[in-house]
């Protein structure tokens, strides 16, 4: 008896959902649906380096303090050439033992590796070159990355999705219009996937030790991505 009365309930609920279903379809508005994708260009106004020291040492605390006065030198001497609204900090720091695998023996430690990164940012895109060269000449030894970014990736951002919801509603109105009718009114819009993709950019000429001529260095453009998809209310003309 109750195995009967729980598929009578499953049937009634089943039954009341389809309904429901049924009465939104009726009640909904003739409608189209539309995607609209847009992705523009911008060029960067910032730029962020990731320059590190690396030495090595017999022992820790000799590999740590070498890597601290190097790092010291390479801090001093570029900040001598960011502006007052850029920035330099530790991105990251470790102090590892080395190892040597003997065939058949057991794993000795044969000295130790410090390795201290410094993030810089700049908005003077044109002392990219001059950063890293300053830096290497100081003791850096090691570049990790180097990116060109917007400050303002909102605005960006805005301008790509409000072309893109253009696209959206110009198809939709295409769509009705081969249909015989027009659009009246947006039902919803729905914001897709979005991003900015920043440069992933390699200092040519890059070398580690000192260098003579400076570093060239070129920024490109930024992609920004945006896409919508909208509904409209369709009818006659």
């Amino acid at each position: 008896m109750k195995r009967l009365m729980m598929m009578a309930a499953a049937v009634l609920l089943f039954t009341s959902t389809l309904h429901a279903q049924q009465e939104e379809l009726r009640s909904r508005p003739p409608s189209v649906t539309a995607h609209g994708e847009a992705v523009i260009t911008a060029e960067p106004d910032q730029a962020q380096i990731d320059i590190g020291v690396v030495t090595q040492a017999r022992n820790a605390p000799d590999a740590a303090k070498e890597n601290a006065d190097k790092l010291s030198r390479v801090m001093a001497a570029v900040k001598k050439i960011l502006g007052k609204d850029d920035e330099v900090k530790t991105a990251g720091y470790s102090l590892n033992p080395t190892y040597r695998y003997p065939q058949g023996g057991k794993p000795e430690i044969t000295g130790y590796t410090a390795t201290n990164i410094l993030r810089i940012k700049t908005g003077a895109l044109e002392n990219v070159g001059k950063l890293i060269d300053a830096g290497m000449q100081a003791g850096a030894n090691h570049i990790n990355r180097l990116i060109f970014t917007l400050k303002d990736e909102q605005a960006a951002q805005v301008q790509a999705l409000r072309l893109a919801s253009q696209k959206a509603k110009n198809k939709a109105d295409e769509m009705a219009g081969a249909l015989g009718l027009k659009t009246i009114r947006v039902l919803s819009v729905i914001e897709g996937e979005r991003g900015v993709r920043p440069i992933l950019a390699q200092a040519r000429g890059a070398q580690m030790e000192a260098m003579a001529a400076p570093t060239p260095v070129e920024a490109g453009t930024i992609e920004v991505r945006s896409s919508v998809t909208l509904t409209a209310e369709i009818g006659p003309r």
